[in-house]
C-alpha cells in the first residue's frame, strides 16, 4: 500500500515529540494549526485552519474532526483513534474511528464517508439510475474507489460487466483494509478495475458502450473541476448506448445552487432525453444534503421519478451480501421532490433551456426556408 502502513505513520508522528493533540494530527492539519487565526479568512476553502479543534477535557486529550470544505461552517466528529494516515501522489488519506459514526474516511481534509451514513449515498447514486432503465447490462463507475457503489450495482443480476476507473490506488487499498463492508464490491467477478485518469479513460471508450455511467467524484475543486465541465459530459454522452443514463454527484441545493444550475444547463444542451435533479440526506456531508443529476442520452422523456425496474422486484437484490438500509422505491420517487426555493432556481434553468431550444428550432426552420427559396429561384 502506498503511503506506508498505519504503524509507521503513527510512529513518525510520535518521533516528532509532539504532545497531546499535535501528535495525532495529519500533516495538513498540523500545518494549518500553526497558521495565525486572523489569516483564516484569506485561506483557500479547503484549508483546515481552526477546524481541527482540541477541547479542554481531562488532560486536554479530547479530539474533534471538523469538515473543512467550506469556511465559516464546521461539523465536528469526535475522534476516538487515528487508524491510518498516508499520502498518495494525489491526496492525503486519513481514517479515524469516531465516537458515533464508526470509521471515517477523509481525503485532503474532507470527509468522504462514514460507516453509519454511507448507505444513503452509495445506495441512491447506484439505484436511482439502474432502477430507471430495464435490464442494464454494462455499467461504468467513475471514482468510487471505496467500493460502495460497486457493492450496490452488484445487486442487479442483469448487469454483465461493471467497469470502474479510479485514479488513486491508495484509496482502494485503504478501503479494503478499513472498510471491508464497502470494499466487498471489488470481489464481484463482474468488476473490471482500471486505475487511472477518468477523463482519458472516457475519451478512449468505444462509442455507445454503456447502459449507465455513474460518476462518484470528489467535489469540483482543483483537478476535479474537469468533471463538471462540458467536454467531460460530452464524452459521457458519447460513451452511452441509446437509452443509456448518467448519474452524476451534484452537490447540495443549500450551498451550491449556482453550480447545480451550471451543470443542469450544460447537460440539457448535451443530453437529448430527460435531465433531472434528485437528492438525499447524508448527515455528515456539509448541509446534510447531497444531490444527483440524472440524464438520459436520448429518446422520449424518460420517467426517472417512477422506477421501471423496482429494486423490490429484483431477485435477491435486497439481501445480496448486505441488506439495503436506505433505498426503496418510495424513497426513489421522493428524491425528485424539491423544496420550493430549489424548485424555483432549477425551473429557471429548465425554462431558459426550453426557450433556447425553441429559438434554435426556429432558426433552423428559417434557414431551411431560405435554402428552399434560393433553390426555387435558381430553378426558375
Amino acid at each position: 500500500m502506498e503511503g506506508g502502513g498505519t504503524k509507521n505513520g503513527l510512529q513518525r508522528a510520535e518521533e516528532k515529540n509532539m504532545s497531546g493533540v499535535e501528535a495525532l494530527l495529519p500533516p495538513c492539519c498540523m500545518k494549518a494549526l500553526a497558521s495565525a487565526a486572523e489569516s483564516d479568512a484569506t485561506c483557500h476553502s479547503t484549508v483546515v485552519s481552526g477546524w481541527f479543534t482540541p477541547t479542554p477535557g481531562k488532560g486536554g486529550k479530547g479530539q474533534y474532526y471538523n469538515n473543512p470544505m467550506w469556511p465559516g461552517e464546521a461539523h465536528s466528529l469526535k475522534v476516538e483513534k487515528i487508524l491510518y494516515q498516508g499520502k498518495s501522489p494525489y491526496q492525503e488519506v486519513l481514517v479515524f474511528q469516531s465516537a458515533n459514526y464508526g470509521k471515517v474516511l477523509v481525503l485532503d481534509g474532507i470527509v468522504q464517508l462514514t460507516e453509519k451514513d454511507e448507505c444513503a449515498y452509495q445506495e441512491m447514486i447506484a439505484h436511482l439510475p439502474l432502477c430507471s432503465i430495464p435490464n442494464p447490462k454494462s455499467v461504468l463507475v467513475i471514482g468510487g474507489g471505496d467500493g460502495g457503489v460497486l457493492r450496490e450495482i452488484s445487486r442487479h443480476k442483469s448487469v454483465e460487466v461493471i467497469e470502474i476507473c479510479e485514479i488513486d490506488q491508495l484509496v482502494i487499498d485503504v478501503s479494503k483494509q478499513f472498510f471491508p463492508d464497502l470494499a466487498v464490491g471489488f470481489e464481484d467477478p463482474r468488476v473490471r478495475l482500471h486505475v487511472g485518469d477518468a477523463v482519458e479513460y472516457l475519451k478512449n471508450a468505444p462509442e455507445g458502450k454503456y447502459d449507465a455511467i455513474i460518476v462518484d467524484s470528489s467535489d469540483p475543486i482543483g483537478p476535479a473541476q474537469e468533471l463538471v465541465e462540458k467536454p467531460f459530459f460530452q464524452t459521457i454522452e458519447r460513451a452511452l448506448k441509446p437509452g443509456g443514463v448518467l448519474c452524476n454527484m451534484a452537490e447540495s441545493f443549500f450551498l451550491h445552487t449556482h453550480l447545480i444550475q451550471e451543470m443542469l444547463s450544460i447537460c440539457q444542451q448535451i443530453f437529448q432525453g430527460s435531465v433531472k435533479y434528485a437528492w438525499t440526506s447524508v448527515p455528515t456531508y456539509p448541509s446534510g444534503v447531497i444531490g444527483f443529476l440524472l440524464c438520459a442520452k436520448d429518446g422520449a422523456e424518460m420517467d426517472f421519478i417512477n422506477p421501471i425496474n423496482p429494486i423490490e422486484d429484483l431477485e435477491g437484490a435486497t439481501e445480496a451480501g448486505r441488506e439495503i438500509k436506505f433505498y426503496n422505491s418510495q424513497v426513489h420517487k421522493a428524491a425528485f421532490a424539491l423544496p420550493n426555493f430549489a424548485k424555483r432556481e432549477l425551473e429557471s434553468v429548465y425554462a431558459s433551456s426550453k426557450m433556447d431550444g425553441q429559438k434554435a428550432g426556429e432558426e433552423s426552420l428559417n434557414r431551411k426556408n431560405v435554402v428552399s427559396q434560393i433553390a426555387v429561384a435558381t430553378a426558375s
